[in-house]
């Protein structure tokens, strides 16, 4: 028995030091060693020998800078060709009712004559309400959605003319009005955010864009600045394509120059109204309904196209939870900003010079084209003189880009010079009726015009930008532009019968007050003046969620009601210093301030926290 324990110890002893039995028995082989399963799992799932992490991050931030560039082209194209729509369809309808024989013949005595006075009053009127109701629409469906409904009013008074009746034309007038704010309040967000989201694409390795902290003053300028003028150059080209109907399609069809100016005998300064005694028949024949038909086709195409290009090659302008925030403040808040925003006296001081944008665009149209041009070479060279001017403002949208070497005041300024000229000539010159003499002389003042309006458009909107970089959103900064711009419509509208001379004084009257309060906001701004830069109340949200979790400790300690109380106290901390506007005015938070935000960013991550535990808890004790 034991040598039986003896032989079995040796050989356990030999098996375990790895070497065979001292006796002549059969050699065990040791066991083949087991796979590594768990290093090729790693070396399957884990990166690949070639991946460049960096080179990986470097091309998806310039395939969403490409996007950015794509969606700023898109709405730049998407509101050159719905208002090229626009602009050409009304004015190939207003030239159609207008003719005494066309209305007979066609509409007999349904009085389109009145219903294009009651169509013109709804698009100039409407938009006067603008600013109550257009923080509202943006806070509802968002900037890329309001941009997208406003193309769909616009295509909506498209297809209306195929049916022209008051029940048709009017309502959709109406519409059109009522978007214009909004659509435009929009557009100048827009653009403005692609630029701020451009900045953080390029500048992904900076700390403060990691960390989502605020950029350096002046950081967003020059994206801006490019920004804008690329809207403007696309954009101004729709005066140019907007007379390709009365090119292609009416022209043919209208009497000379001889015919309708007849009875004319006074134009320029010297006139009264747009154009006085105009021959009632303008057509030399009736075009055909299924022409008309066709042209109207595809000008409905169009819109459609402006459409899709909007819901589909725009994307969202901020990212969902940040709708949700701005959906959360409440009606009530929404509705206040505009109005709180106007205590800024930035904003205040640049208020002329929104109206008096509003002002030279509709003199453009209805002034130097028509009152001078028009009433002198014909209606027959009205796409002509349209098209230069278009041109001309498309072109030198472009030179807003000198502000990225140039002083701000350069651009606004300049404008306004040229149009002070051109102001102070066309004052003292009333060219004769049937002269086509005159129209290089008229071309050059179109263009010379087309500049000033170029300069206005791009600098006042790449000024907004600039001044309002550090704000969360410019929508209702870009609601008061707008809104002081449909005002000056509105009164171009009321003063359209007046001589003149006195449109031409009230025009230049408005341009001086307005270079004055400009120049006296950049003196401010200079001595560092602080303003009041109201703040966007912070959301307060209902939803329970992955995202939001209400505090609901109803075995609150001391500790908790301390916590409260310290809570309460920096939030009158910040609306005291909303009231007594501080360093954060100038763009640049102060100590204190900073202190007070990271203090309750603290205290919102515990609640968050202890929020998630108490799920957590009442989870388990369900299971």
């Amino acid at each position: 028995m034991a040598a039986v324990f003896t032989e079995d110890n040796v050989y356990s002893e030999a098996e375990l030091n790895g070497a065979p039995p001292a006796d002549g028995q059969d050699q065990v082989q040791p066991p083949a060693p087991e796979p590594n399963i768990q290093g090729q799992v790693e070396e399957f799932l884990g990166p690949h020998p070639d991946y460049d992490e960096e080179e990986e991050e470097r091309k998806y931030y310039r395939r969403k800078r490409l996007g950015v560039v794509k969606n700023v082209v898109g709405a730049s194209c998407g509101g050159m060709i719905i208002y090229s729509v626009y602009m050409g369809l009304l004015q190939m309808q207003l030239i159609l009712h207008y003719d005494e024989t066309y209305r007979e013949v066609k509409y007999g005595t349904l009085g389109l004559e009145d219903i294009d006075n009651k169509m013109l009053m709804g698009i100039n009127v409407t938009p006067i309400v603008g600013l109550l109701y257009t923080p509202l629409l943006i806070r509802f469906l968002g900037t890329k959605w309001m941009m997208f409904l406003a193309s769909g009013i616009y295509a909506l008074f498209v297809s209306t003319n195929y049916w022209e009746r008051y029940y048709t034309l009017v309502p959709s007038a109406v519409a059109i009005g009522v978007v214009i704010v909004p659509l435009w309040a929009s557009l100048g967000n827009y653009i403005t955010r692609m630029a701020q989201q451009y900045y953080e694409y390029v500048n992904y390795k900076d700390e403060h864009v990691q960390e989502q902290k605020k950029p350096p003053k002046g950081a967003f300028h020059s994206y801006i600045i490019i920004f804008q003028s690329v809207f403007y150059i696309i954009f101004h080209l729709s005066f140019v394509f907007a007379e390709f109907p009365m090119v292609l399609f009416l022209n043919k069809y209208l009497n000379d120059y001889k015919h309708t100016l007849f009875k004319v005998t006074q134009c320029g300064a010297s006139g009264k109204g747009v154009i006085e005694n105009l021959n009632k028949t303008v057509l030399l024949s009736l075009p055909r309904s299924l022409l008309l038909i066709e042209v109207e086709s595809v000008l409905m195409g169009a819109a459609f196209l402006a459409m899709l290009i909007f819901l589909v090659l725009c994307g969202a302008a901020y990212r969902p939870t940040e709708e949700i925030d701005l959906r959360s403040i409440g009606w009530g808040n929404i509705f206040q900003l505009p109005f709180k925003h106007l205590r800024d006296y930035r904003l205040r001081l640049l208020c002329p010079f929104f109206v008096y944008s509003g002002f030279e665009t509709l003199f453009a149209v209805q002034g130097l084209i028509l009152s001078y041009g028009v009433c002198t070479v014909g209606m027959e060279k009205l796409w002509l003189l349209v098209m230069v001017y278009g041109l001309s403002s498309s072109v030198c949208s472009g030179l807003a880009l000198t502000l990225l070497r140039l002083p701000r005041p350069i651009i606004l300024l300049g404008g306004a010079f040229m149009h002070f000229v051109l102001i102070i000539a066309l004052m003292c010159w009333s060219p004769q009726p049937r002269e086509p003499s005159y129209l290089p002389y008229l071309l050059v003042l179109t263009a010379l015009w087309g500049l000033g309006t170029a300069l206005n458009k791009t600098g006042l909107s790449t000024l907004l930008g600039m001044l309002y970089e550090d704000k969360e959103r410019l929508d209702f900064v870009y609601t008061i532009y707008h809104w002081w711009q449909a005002i000056a419509i509105f009164i171009v509208y009321l003063w359209s019968a007046l001589p003149m001379r006195a449109k031409l004084g009230l025009l230049l009257f408005t341009l001086i007050v307005a270079c004055f309060c400009y120049v006296q906001m950049e003196r401010r701004l200079a001595k560092k003046i602080p303003f009041r830069l109201p703040r966007i109340p912070r959301p307060r949200h209902k939803v329970k969620g992955y995202r939001y979790l209400e505090e609901e400790n109803s075995d609150e300690s001391d500790t908790d009601f301390s916590d409260a109380d310290e809570k309460d106290e920096d939030e009158r901390r910040l609306v005291e210093e909303d009231r007594n506007t501080d360093d954060d005015s100038q763009g640049s938070p102060g100590p204190e301030r900073s202190g007070v935000r990271d203090r309750r960013k603290k205290q919102d991550n515990t609640a968050y926290e202890q929020a998630g535990e108490r799920e957590d808890y009442v989870q388990h004790t369900r299971d």
